[in-house]
């Protein structure tokens, strides 16, 4: 096959991936109330994310093309009453839509995340286990999910429904019978609700009802606590954050701790940033009982947005802790490469009694300054990629500007000259 059929094949392949697109227009608002399920992206032609994104769309709509899920997509310049009323307020937005409920998808923009997403949307909140082979399955597939364990009766069961639903978009439940677990559980008391992440099982510390409680104090209660719980512990001990990732985790209201690091294209990491973050994922495995009630852990492939938080551009390896009710962050004193495993300790126990201090924070002024940051940290990146283009772009329209500037003073100056020549004609 030559060069020519090869080029031909391939324009062909991208047609089809495209085919399987559905261009939607401002008529959306009145098809969807037909019914049906709809992953829908909301764009801009002129927007570099959403281009960066069409691939992966490509491959998503590949993957869905046999389920009940129409893969579509929707030009907001040109229908912007379409993303008025879907409240999109930044491009791309990816929503999941049926006729009266639309959920936002807020992870990252990858092909299996976003496939993931859809398959939650379609099924029902909470699935029901009914084999122990299907329970080892989905133990087998090392994704994250909660677990009800018990008679689908009570308090505890109205709770986790409504907890489910709500979650829904960022993580799976299920219902199971005590007797399928095959004792692979150790559970002492019936109902119960655990999280099993990390290869290991975490249980809900469920408050029994008593004497001070009535039923509905009880039951507000058991809401508030078991939403947060589920909502603090549907991350991993110690998972990749990205910057699609980062503002969901913050919801945890813990401190963030980030081992900040650089992946080139590969994926690879440099063996001095590899192993101080091997060394701080160690030790929080042997202290999760320790740290995890104040602590959210994870690393950082791509320094970027985390030199944002920090609006200065950080040494590598770095070790960045977030506090996510007040956004102010805090960094050690020594050189991240050269510390110990106590010293890291000693860290972070100093961020819990708040010896260590603090910068940054949410303040006006430094929001400003952040944005600013921010905005010469992306022209610098535009240089570096293509100087003569940034020269073009920014050189064309400052160069105008100075024109009309100097043709202003020097019409000035011409005509202060032209009347004191007039004056000095006027006294000859």
């Amino acid at each position: 096959m030559n060069f020519i059929s090869c080029i031909i094949l391939f324009v062909l392949f991208l047609g089809i991936h495209s085919s399987r697109i559905l261009e939607l227009t401002d008529k959306f608002s009145d098809i969807r109330r037909e019914g049906g399920y709809w992953l829908v992206k909301f764009y801009a032609p002129w927007c570099g994310h959403c281009k960066k994104l069409e691939p992966v769309w490509s491959l998503v709509a590949q993957s869905l093309s046999k389920s009940n899920v129409r893969v579509s997509r929707i030009d907001c310049s040109r229908f912007p009453s379409a993303a008025s009323e879907f409240g999109i307020r930044g491009y791309p937005t990816i929503k999941f839509i049926t006729a009266d409920s639309e959920y936002t998808f807020r992870g990252d923009k990858t092909k299996d995340d976003i496939i993931n997403f859809a398959v939650r949307m379609t099924g029902p909140p909470i699935e029901i286990v009914k084999s122990p082979e299907t329970f080892q399955y989905i133990k087998n597939s090392n994704k994250l999910f909660f677990v009800y364990v018990g008679e689908q009766e009570g308090n505890l069961w109205e709770v986790f429904q409504d907890v489910a639903a709500k979650l829904q978009p960022y993580g799976y439940f299920y219902s199971i019978n005590k007797e399928l677990l095959q004792n692979n559980e150790n559970i002492s008391e019936l109902p119960s609700v655990f999280v099993y992440k990390d290869g290991l099982s975490h249980f809900y510390p469920v408050n029994r009802p008593n004497e001070e409680y009535n039923s509905v104090t009880y039951i507000n209660d058991l809401n508030l606590s078991l939403y947060n719980w589920v909502n603090e512990e549907r991350f991993e001990l110690f998972p990749k954050v990205t910057r699609g990732t980062i503002n969901e985790i913050i919801q945890t209201n813990k401190y963030i701790v980030l081992v900040v690091v650089e992946e080139n294209r590969l994926q690879q990491i440099p063996a001095d940033m590899l192993e101080f973050r091997d060394k701080v994922e160690n030790l929080v495995r042997k202290n999760r009982s320790k740290y995890h009630k104040h602590f959210q852990f994870g690393w950082v492939g791509n320094p970027d947005f985390v030199n944002s938080i920090a609006m200065r551009v950080l040494p590598l390896p770095q070790l960045l802790v977030l506090n996510s009710t007040n956004h102010q962050y805090h960094l050690p004193e020594v050189n991240c490469s050269e510390m110990s495993s106590e010293t890291i300790e000693v860290f972070l126990e100093g961020i819990r009694n708040q010896s260590v201090p603090a910068f940054g924070g949410d303040g006006l002024f430094i929001s400003f300054y952040r944005a600013y940051f921010d905005a010469t940290s992306a022209l610098a990146d535009i240089w570096r990629g293509n100087p003569v283009l940034t020269t073009v772009l920014f050189g064309l329209p400052v160069a105008f500007l100075s024109f009309i500037f100097i043709s202003v003073c020097c019409s000035d100056i011409l005509d202060a000259e032209d009347e004191a020549e007039e004056n000095h004609a006027k006294e000859e």
